[in-house]
């Protein structure tokens, strides 16, 4: 059983599949499978594919048919999978650098869930780092901190919590996290290191009232009304979590509060 098996989705995307089963192909790590998912691709997909086969990848499956959507993709992906964990490299996102799987591996993980950090471009641009935290609250997940583009989920955690939700079309990564870490206790791990590259011009970024729309139906779900209540509040406050990270803007944060309600006092 290879430690970890690397699934790649793409449709009409031979630039990008290119660019990405590269990076995957130079790894010094090698204990993995990669697994290509490409939906009836009628662009030269087909012919980037077939030249990896007798490439540096050790272990090399590929389909091409029509799918339902990316996450019917995925899911198809993860059944196709052997190795502990499951990684989801799409097309057009590209590992970090040759070694970055090796440096990985060398904590030798354990948990179930396995994450870093991911590099984000948008339109082929820098636009910054999506760092990990050591500890999670709810409210993390609440704020996609995990990254499945930088994520390592152990492949038995989607036979204990289901595979990826196909009814929804952006969000169904982040509600599996929140089910499987934030309700269920699913172990993690966060390691400090670049995992990936993803640029941010994807159909996630282009429909954001989609995207909340499916947020609200999934803590529909899984949360119940009076913590519900509360994660309201808390998205009015958006990056208070970040405040109560620093001691001194924690410090400044509380004082503010304090001098706003004596105001309010003395109007009164």
């Amino acid at each position: 059983m290879p430690k970890l098996s690397i699934i790649t989705i793409n449709y009409n995307d031979s630039a990008g599949l290119q660019k990405t089963l590269d990076s995957i192909a130079l790894q010094t790590f090698t204990e993995y499978e990669s697994i290509v998912i490409d939906g009836g691709s009628n662009d030269e997909s087909i012919s980037v594919i077939k030249s990896f086969i007798n490439s540096g990848i050790k272990s090399y499956k590929w389909i091409s048919e029509p799918d339902n959507g990316i996450y019917n993709a995925m899911n198809k992906g993860i059944q196709k999978a052997n190795g502990e964990y499951c990684f989801f490299l799409n097309s057009g996102d590209y590992l970090i650098n040759t070694t970055v799987l090796e440096r990985v591996f060398s904590f030798k993980p354990t948990c179930d869930v396995v994450y870093g950090n991911l590099v984000v471009h948008f339109k082929g641009k820098f636009e910054g780092i999506s760092k990990g935290k050591d500890t999670l609250t709810l409210l993390d997940l609440y704020s996609s901190v995990i990254k499945h583009q930088a994520s390592f989920i152990k492949r038995e955690l989607f036979d204990r919590f289901g595979y990826y939700d196909e009814s929804l079309k952006i969000v169904a990564d982040w509600a599996f996290f929140l089910k499987a870490i934030g309700f269920n206790n699913a172990t993690f791990q966060y390691i400090n290191i670049d995992i990936a590259c993803f640029d941010n011009n994807g159909f996630s970024n282009n429909n954001p009232e989609l995207c909340k729309a499916e947020r609200r139906k999934v803590l529909d779900e899984y949360m119940p009304a009076m913590m519900q209540s509360d994660y309201l509040l808390l998205q009015r406050f958006n990056g208070i979590q970040w405040v109560n990270q620093s001691k001194w803007a924690w410090f400044l944060f509380r004082g503010l509060v304090k001098m706003t309600k004596l105001l309010l006092q003395k109007k009164q």
